[in-house]
Formats: C-alpha cells, structure tokens, sequence
C-alpha cells in the first residue's frame, strides 16, 4: 500500500509524517536524478544548447523513463506506488531502470558527451549493478531513495565543492524520512547511503 495510504489508515498523520512525505517526495530518486544529470550537463558541455541535449538524454534514460515505466505500471495495479514499496514488486522496475541507464550510458558516449556527464551516468549505472542483486537475490529492500540522495550529495561536492553546506543535511533528511515512514529500516538506508556515496566518491572521481 502506498506510503500515504498506510499513514492515513493507521490515523498517525503528525507534523513528523507530514514532513518526511515532503522530503520523499520532493526528493524523490527521480527528481535527483534529473537535477543532477542537468546540473552536470551545465558544468561540463560547451554551450546551453549542449548542455541542454545531453541533459535531456541523460536524464530520460536515468530518470524519465524509468518513472513513467514505473507510473504505467501502478496504472495498471502492478505495484503499489511510485517508490514500489512493496520489495517483491521490485524486480521489473530496478531491471528497466538498470537498462534503460546502461543504455543511456551507451548513447551518450556514442554523441560526445562531456566526460564528466558520461563519468556520472555510468557511475548511477554502476549503483544499480550493486544494487540490483541485493534487492532481487538476497531479498534485502534496499533504500534506493538513500542510495541517490547520497549519491547526488557527493556528486555536488566534487562538482561544485561549496554544495555540501546543503546536499548533505538534505541526504540524511532523506533518509530520516524513509524509516520516519516505516519503508526502510536504519541499516537499509545506511546501505543504501553507502552504495551511493562510494560509487559516486570513489567511482566517479576516477572516470571523469
């Protein structure tokens, strides 16, 4: 069931469920990923009408297309929500998003893109690699919501360095809001959290 449903049900709607549904929303692994593939795009290409291209490539494949698998399939009752909360309803949308990710991947180095945007498609791509059999194989639901926002907080630090002072408060707000609403314990968001910011921090600075 989804996550507000739950919340409404069980008649606990405080400020603190109010908040986290903000934060789980709003930064939903989506919208990150969106954000920062433009954010890069920006940085990195040799024009707006570059950066504008290949952020769009980029995010369709990472962001915009996986979702909107994601919204035909709660359409049709195949999941519960847009976050899937449900682990076992899992394994269709983590594999169309590892694909269509790898794909972009694919396509942006067959266009040139700057090697710092190919660097961090490839590394979200990587993420999910890990990602992926940990939730499908060992049955474990790892957060992918904490999995991106650390993720997209390290990017920002490396990219933009003076961007910690609010990606990371942000990143554990995240968090905080996905056991504050019951869908992930501690360990899973730290898990989460970890595989985001090592592909990221380790990975990423590498290639690009």
């Amino acid at each position: 069931m989804a996550t507000v449903d739950r919340v409404d049900e069980v008649g606990r709607r405080t400020v603190g469920d109010r908040v986290a549904l903000v934060f789980t929303e709003v930064l939903s692994p989506a919208v990150l990923v969106a954000v920062v593939l433009f954010a890069v795009a920006w940085d990195s290409a040799e024009s707006p009408m570059s950066a504008l291209v290949m952020g769009v490539i980029a995010a369709a494949a990472a962001s915009f297309l996986p979702i909107a698998y994601i919204l035909r399939g709660v359409r049709r009752g195949a999941w519960t929500d847009r976050h899937v909360g449900e682990r076992a309803q899992r394994t269709l949308p983590m594999l169309v998003c590892l694909g269509s990710t790898a794909s972009g991947t694919l396509a942006l180095a067959a266009v040139g893109a700057p090697r710092d945007l190919l660097a961090l498609i490839a590394c979200m791509a990587a993420a999910l690699v890990v990602a992926t059999p940990i939730t499908l194989l060992a049955r474990w639901k790892i957060s992918i919501h904490s999995l991106v926002a650390a993720g997209t907080a390290v990017t920002f630090t490396v990219v933009f360095g003076w961007a910690l002072l609010f990606t990371w408060p942000l990143a554990g707000a995240v968090g905080w809001s996905r056991v504050r609403l019951g869908d992930h314990t501690q360990a899973q968001v730290l898990a989460g959290a970890v595989v985001g910011a090592c592909a990221t921090g380790l990975l990423y600075p590498t290639l690009r």
